[in-house]
């Protein structure tokens, strides 16, 4: 049955092969179960309910794209997504978010996983895709990397406020500081060895240090897993169609699914040896398969779902079918009956002064910023009218603490330096609209 349906033998494979290979996936990526409710939970959401929305929501995902495309790319809520989600959309004013509520926000996300799937039905995502400019897709991965970097900072008390300099080295004394920079060189130093896993590894190898510290409260191992009532069909998708000044967030939540999942299919592609003529057979089947993740997150009550650059470990490790991606959505769901272990990693610790400090998750969101980064070698730093634009976009980001703000400033930069410099006819049209809808939503949409 199983070589009827993956074609095993004539993918070069056999079931041992993929169920190495789905397991392997599984560790490089588990490290969102702990990360992804930490994150939500900052903007009111349930923890359990978002943790079992994360493994149901991802498990869904990875069996669909194992049965309409059989390729073993897995997918989970994205980093970055989060992120915009909890710190842009939900986070208050004052600290220059826009204070909407969460249920709006899986909204947003709602109706952008229904775009994605009307454009994957008429193949139109790579067309999309092509027109923005390499510079600012590769700006938009290195600025988001940076965010999370600093909020990973943040997160294990190595970067704090400090009036009247914005921020600044925490406490060197704090046990809380040296446990998170513990965690940084414990996984960079597996990710250097090459150990697969090292990201999962880290965060348990710092929450066991953690138990001695009194930074981490033993809670157990097995449970029933959390209900989903707090978060499932909370999304609300009727204020956004209503409130034109919503748009936005829909907008942004869009592009970051589509550069994601295509960028993460053409590398996985390449290392797989996925392409025939050129092209990657199933695309269509693949984008499909994302598209139903975010929709079914959005549901349940979670971030964008999208395909994983992680599943490359699985395909290093053999994996050529969709039998390695049932594999890791099997441990996904299994991973549900662990709850007190991911409250215990992912709940976060309270330090005397009141503050929510969150040490053991810290490292990993530096670990996978500093991997974000990388892209900045794509940018074209000799040519200005493509530099600065890239510049502005990573930069604005983390120092706004939003991915809206960082693509504004990119692509209205973008638009204004290609028409000054007569190379406007080389750039398409629709960058200049979305320049223009960006400059509008500054002078009109912003109180």
């Amino acid at each position: 049955m199983l070589e009827k349906i993956f074609k095993l033998r004539q993918n070069g494979t056999n079931i041992r092969t993929e169920m190495v290979a789905g397991s392997t996936t599984f560790l490089t990526m588990s490290y969102i179960i702990f990360v992804q409710p930490a994150v939500l939970s900052g903007c009111g959401m349930d923890f359990g309910a978002v943790m079992t929305a994360t493994c149901i929501s991802s498990a869904f995902a990875c069996i669909l794209m194992a049965l309409l495309a059989n390729y073993p790319i897995a997918l989970a809520p994205a980093m970055g997504h989060n992120f915009y989600f909890a710190f842009t959309i939900c986070g208050p004013v004052i600290a220059g978010g826009l204070g909407y509520s969460w249920q709006i926000a899986l909204g947003a996300n709602l109706i952008a996983g229904a775009l994605l799937l009307v454009l994957s039905f008429f193949g139109a995502r790579e067309l999309v895709i092509s027109i923005i400019p390499d510079s600012l897709k590769s700006a938009i991965a290195v600025g988001i990397g940076l965010l999370i970097a600093l909020v990973g900072f943040e997160y294990g008390g190595i970067i704090v406020d400090k009036p009247g300099a914005l921020v600044g080295l925490g406490d060197p004394k704090s046990p809380e500081m040296w446990l998170s920079l513990f965690g940084v060189m414990a996984i960079g130093t597996m990710v250097a060895l090459k150990i697969r896993g090292a990201i999962l590894y880290g965060i348990m190898g710092t929450a066991f240090i953690g138990v001695p510290l009194g930074l981490v409260n033993y809670q157990g191992i097995v449970s029933m897993p959390p209900s989903l009532e707090p978060t499932l069909l909370k999304c609300d998708p009727v204020k956004i169609l209503t409130h034109p000044g919503l748009i936005s967030i829909v907008f942004i939540f869009f592009f970051l699914d589509l550069f994601d999942t295509v960028g993460t299919v053409v590398g996985i592609g390449e290392q797989g040896g996925f392409y025939k003529n050129g092209k990657i057979p199933r695309i269509k089947q693949v984008f499909l398969s994302d598209a139903m993740g975010t929709i079914s997150g959005a549901i349940l009550g979670t971030s964008t779902v999208t395909s994983y650059i992680e599943s490359a470990a699985g395909i290093q490790s053999g994996g050529r079918t969709g039998l390695s991606n049932i594999v890791t959505a099997c441990l996904l769901l299994l991973s549900l009956l662990f709850y007190p272990v991911i409250k215990m990693v992912g709940g976060g610790y309270q330090t005397p002064q009141g503050n929510y400090l969150y040490p053991i998750v810290a490292p990993s969101l530096i670990i996978v910023g500093s991997m974000m980064v990388f892209n900045v070698k794509n940018i074209k730093w000799e040519d200005p009218t493509e530099a600065l634009p890239a510049f502005l976009t990573f930069t604005v980001m983390p120092f706004s603490l939003s991915i809206t703000e960082g693509l504004s400033f990119g692509f209205i930069s973008y638009s204004i330096l290609k028409l000054i410099t007569g190379k406007a006819r080389n750039t398409h049209w629709a960058i200049h609209l979305v320049s223009a809808t960006f400059i509008a939503r500054y002078f009109f949409l912003r109180t």
